[in-house]
């Protein structure tokens, strides 16, 4: 009984970690330095502010739907999306600092708006509301990955542990 018990833990735990874990088709930063293109959703035409944070020079960033951009060392560059980019799709962002490579995925919104057209009419912003943590998520990095894997198996391990002491208990 105790096997199936310890079985049935092993199980969930993996289930949890599998569902924890960070999709594969996310963009890769498999550097220390903090890349980030903010907003990850823009409609052609549009600005990105572009960061690399701890980077201990300046950083070089290409794509396909941008000119060339630095970024100077602590600060942040801004990059014009060409007029001609294709609405939903996605381009790669990639970051150079020192050699270390990142990338990151820029999605276009499906609306392009006209270079020549002017509207005084208000819209909303094509992401949520960056209102602290619940609205700025937009990924998870190697530490918090391992962070949430040690949550789990904690939660596991506690778990049998219960479930062991109960059922010993339970005999007389």
């Amino acid at each position: 009984m105790r096997a199936i018990r310890a079985a049935s833990a092993a199980l969930l735990g993996a289930a949890a970690l599998a569902v924890t874990a960070a999709p594969t088709a996310m963009a890769v930063n498999n550097t220390p330095y903090d890349f980030n293109v903010t907003p990850s959703t823009v409609a052609a035409g549009g600005r990105v502010t572009l960061t690399a944070g701890g980077c201990p020079s300046s950083a070089t960033v290409t794509s396909a739907v941008f000119d060339t951009v630095t970024v100077p060392r602590n600060g942040a560059a801004t990059a014009v999306v060409d007029w001609d980019a294709r609405p939903g799709a996605v381009y790669t962002v990639q970051f150079n600092c020192v050699g270390r490579i990142g990338t990151l995925n820029l999605t276009i919104s499906g609306g392009t708006p006209s270079p020549t057209a002017t509207s005084t009419r208000t819209t909303a912003p094509p992401a949520g509301v960056r209102g602290g943590v619940g609205g700025s998520f937009e990924g998870m990095n190697t530490a918090e990955i391992a962070a949430g894997g040690a949550l789990v198996a904690a939660a596991a391990t506690a778990t049998v542990l219960v479930l062991r002491r109960r059922s010993t208990n339970r005999r007389h």
